[in-house]
């Protein structure tokens, strides 16, 4: 595996745990007052993060990138 590679898999591994855990935090805020487990805000919530998460990750690879790759 060259550097490259390794670098863009734990890029993409960061986020994903990043954004599990503001996903998380959000909804078990949201479970305590809002909706129920399995409703449809709950998966409104995770489908929410992961796009927002997506956009920002896209935005900031190529600092990332060109930092560590340079």
């Amino acid at each position: 595996m060259n550097k490259k590679t390794l670098i863009g898999v734990s890029y993409v591994s960061a986020w994903v745990i990043l954004w599990g855990t503001i996903g998380s935090l959000i909804d078990f805020y949201f479970l305590q007052n809002t909706y129920l487990p399995g409703s449809i805000g709950q998966f409104a919530t995770f489908i929410i993060t992961a796009f927002l998460s997506s956009i920002i990750a896209i935005y900031i690879f190529p600092t990332i990138n060109n930092k560590f790759i340079s």
